[in-house]
C-alpha cells in the first residue's frame, strides 16, 4: 500500500481548530495544541450548560409561580395540585409568564383551580 503524507489534511484540520478558537486569549487562539485544548473544553462546557440552562429556567419559573400564587393566597405545591385536579393544562413556562405580565389573568387561573377543589 502506498504511503500517504498528511500535509494538506493536517493543515485543513489545524485551520478548522484555529478558526473555532478565534477570539480566545493569547496562545489559545494561535497555537494548535493550546487551541485544541481550549476548543475541546469549551465544547464540553457548551454541552453541559445547555442542560444546566433548562434546569435553571425551570427553577426560575417555579419561583415566579410560587410568589404569584402566594399573593393569591395559595402556596406553590397546593396550586399545582389544584391545577391538575381542575384539569387545567398550563405548563410552568406559561404560568410564570402570566404571573409576571398578566397578574389579573393569573389570579383568574388561581380562582378556577380553587373552585374545582371545593
Amino acid at each position: 500500500m502506498a504511503r500517504v503524507k498528511t500535509g494538506s489534511n493536517r493543515r485543513r484540520r489545524h485551520k478548522k481548530i484555529l478558526k473555532m478558537a478565534k477570539g480566545k486569549y493569547g496562545t489559545r487562539s494561535r497555537l494548535y495544541r493550546r487551541a485544541n485544548e481550549a476548543m475541546l473544553k469549551s465544547l464540553w462546557y457548551e454541552y453541559r450548560d445547555r442542560r444546566t440552562r433548562k434546569r435553571d429556567l425551570r427553577r426560575l419559573w417555579i419561583t415566579r409561580i410560587n410568589a404569584a400564587s402566594r399573593l393569591n393566597g395559595l402556596p406553590y405545591s397546593r396550586f399545582i395540585y389544584r391545577l391538575k385536579e381542575a384539569k387545567i393544562n398550563l405548563n410552568r413556562k406559561i404560568l410564570a409568564d402570566m404571573a409576571v405580565r398578566h397578574p389579573e389573568a393569573f389570579a383568574k387561573v388561581v380562582d378556577k383551580a380553587n373552585a374545582a377543589i371545593k
